[in-house]
C-alpha cells in the first residue's frame, strides 16, 4: 500500500453545497437526487458547517408514506432551519494531507466527512466511503501484483 498519498488523490470535488438561506426541503432533495450521505454548508466559498443525511432523518421520518408523518415532516422543516441542524465549524484538512491521516481523524471520531480546504476555500469533501474505495482498489492492486 502506498504510504502518505495526499487526500487530493480520493477526495471528491463537484461538490452539492447549501447555504444559510437554503431550507431542510431542498436539503432532502439534494440527499436523495445525488444519493449522497454530507453536504458542506457554505457562506460564499468558505466552509461554515456540515450537515448530514442522518442529522435529518433524526428530525424526520423521511421514508415513510403515512400523509400525517408527511405533515409533521412539513412542520419540522418549517420550525428548524439548516443552521440550528448543522454541525457547526467542522473539521477540515487540506488537501495535501495523507490520507493516512485523513483515515486517523475519520477512524477516532464520530463524523463521517471532512471538508478540504485550500487558503480557506472549500476544494473538496473526502468520506469514509471514500477510504473504503480507495483501500479496495489498493488490496486490487496488490493482488495483480502477487
Amino acid at each position: 500500500m502506498k504510504n502518505l498519498e495526499p487526500v487530493s488523490k480520493i477526495m471528491t470535488t463537484e461538490l452539492i453545497t447549501l447555504g444559510l438561506s437554503d431550507d431542510l426541503y431542498r436539503a432532502e432533495k439534494l440527499f436523495k437526487k445525488h444519493h449522497i450521505r454530507h453536504i458542506p454548508i457554505v457562506e460564499k466559498e468558505h466552509i461554515i458547517g456540515m450537515l448530514s443525511y442522518s442529522d435529518l432523518k433524526r428530525i424526520s421520518f423521511l421514508d415513510s408514506y403515512d400523509a400525517r408523518e408527511v405533515e409533521i415532516d412539513n412542520a419540522i422543516y418549517d420550525i428548524l432551519s439548516i443552521y440550528q441542524l448543522m454541525v457547526k465549524n467542522p473539521v477540515q484538512v487540506s488537501s495535501s494531507v495523507s490520507i493516512k491521516v485523513v483515515a486517523e481523524i475519520l477512524a477516532t471520531n464520530e463524523f463521517h466527512a471532512l471538508p478540504v480546504v485550500e487558503n480557506n476555500i472549500l476544494v473538496g469533501i473526502v468520506t469514509t466511503t471514500d477510504l473504503l474505495k480507495y483501500l479496495l482498489k489498493q488490496y486490487e492492486l496488490e493482488a495483480l501484483d502477487t
